[in-house]
């Protein structure tokens, strides 16, 4: 599902037109990127949560070159689905 899908289904079931529908979404979506920039988990109860995850420093190898390069400590984005959605995803409903 693309962003466009999405904002064709939200206006087909509310009835608000697809500008408005476009721009909260990309409103949403920049909120939580901004956030999540600045440090700051989003979290979203019966969804999900957007958190920040610290990748410590390692070492790699580029085996074209035969070298060994050091790859530094970095924040990557990840999402944690809540257990609501993940009982709804699997079919279990408890």
């Amino acid at each position: 599902m693309t962003k466009a899908d999405i904002v064709n289904e939200i206006a087909k079931n509310t009835g608000i037109d697809k500008a408005s529908v476009l721009t909260t979404v990309e409103a949403f979506m920049s909120v939580v990127k901004s956030s999540m920039a600045n440090g700051e988990n989003v979290y979203l109860r019966g969804f999900g949560s957007f958190v920040i995850k610290k990748r410590a420093q390692k070492t790699a190898r580029n085996i074209s070159k035969n070298t060994t390069i050091i790859i530094p400590e970095h924040n990557i984005p990840s999402f944690k689905p809540a257990k609501t959605f993940m009982n709804e995803i699997s079919g279990t409903d408890k």
